[in-house]
């Protein structure tokens, strides 16, 4: 009996004319709701996707700017590097070489200043061997191969090497006043240390001090 009723309102509120277009409208609106969560739900996953999307944008030019950086410091050490084996590739064979000359020069120190008591062919072959040094040392000018032969200049634990002290009063504590084998310098870098011997008070000058210090207390 009661399913009859429900029918009976429902045909009833259908075929009324106000009853449809209340229907209508009820209808209407459920749509409009529809389409409004629709549409909220559409903007939600176009914003995401475009949040998304400049994440990846933003982690893709980090990793091209860090693989630039990479690129521009692998170039500028390759640069360096070949830079330095230009200059510096050579600097072994260097060391056996400023042996032989430290020997000839050696050699023209143990001739003496007064070379008239010499013979004739004797002075000539030292003379020509003070040519051949002069040019050698021209030559490694040329090349950036600096002597270094410190005498009179302050000790510089860079480049050189103390070996001995010496006592004396002519010349201040920590000067180079000795110089056992010259250095030598290829550019900037060290070829080899000047062997060197240094100043320092002498013991007289030291005593007299401690008598100064000890009167004076």
């Amino acid at each position: 009996m009661s399913k009859k009723k429900v029918s009976s309102k429902t045909n009833s509120d259908v075929s009324n004319p106000s009853k449809k277009e209340d229907l209508k409208n009820d209808l209407d609106t459920e749509n409009k709701i529809v389409d409004v969560d629709a549409k909220t739900n559409e903007d939600f996953s176009i914003e995401e996707t475009l949040e998304n999307q400049s994440k990846e944008i933003k982690d893709l030019k980090d990793q091209l700017l860090r693989s630039l950086a990479e690129g521009e410091n692998l170039r500028k050490r390759t640069i360096k590097e070949i830079a330095d084996a230009k200059k510096y590739s050579h600097i072994y064979f260097v060391r056996d070489l400023v042996s032989s000359v430290d020997n000839l020069q050696r050699a023209l120190e143990a001739v003496p200043d007064d070379k008239s008591q010499l013979s004739e062919p004797i002075k000539n072959l030292v003379i020509g061997l003070e040519i051949v040094e002069k040019e050698i040392l021209n030559t490694f000018e040329k090349h950036s191969l600096k002597q270094i032969n410190p005498i009179g200049e302050k000790f510089d634990y860079n480049l050189h090497q103390a070996m001995f002290e010496v006592p004396t009063n002519e010349k201040e504590p920590g000067y180079v006043v000795e110089v056992s084998q010259k250095g030598f310098l290829l550019h900037d870098r060290l070829v080899r240390p000047a062997m060197v011997g240094i100043s320092k008070k002498s013991e007289e000058e030291t005593t007299e001090q401690n008598n100064k210090k000890n009167e004076h207390k």
